[in-house]
């Protein structure tokens, strides 16, 4: 699981060279701050990526990066009385979809999972 303030240090420090991005899982993003750190442009950016990591919450950033934060809440297989119905998780996830913090399509996903 991915910590928002190692992301954050990784990006302010090192993120020029995209070491967040890699960190994050993102090689792709990473490999390209790698080719265009000579420009500086992904130093900047990085600055940009470790405000935000910095002043996001920690569900925000799980739900983002460590693929939302009910995934580990409870055992797969548990049938708990705690679990919610469609409707409650629909509208979690259209909150986050407002929030900006899950784009339309991992919206979309995700509730074709759920239903």
């Amino acid at each position: 699981m991915k910590d928002k303030t190692t992301a954050g240090l990784l990006a302010l420090f090192l993120g020029g060279l995209g070491v967040h991005r890699f960190y994050l899982n993102q090689a792709g993003l990473g490999v390209i701050y790698l080719l265009l750190c000579w420009t500086l442009i992904p130093a900047i950016v990085a600055l940009i990526d470790a405000i935000i990591f910095l002043t996001q919450s920690k569900a925000a950033f799980d739900a983002k990066y460590n693929k939302g934060p009910a995934a580990f809440a409870t055992a797969p297989n548990s049938n708990s009385h705690t679990q919610h119905s469609a409707a409650d998780e629909l509208e979690k996830l259209h909150a986050l979809k407002e929030k900006g913090v899950i784009t339309q399509g991992e919206f979309d996903a995700k509730k074709a999972r759920l239903l």
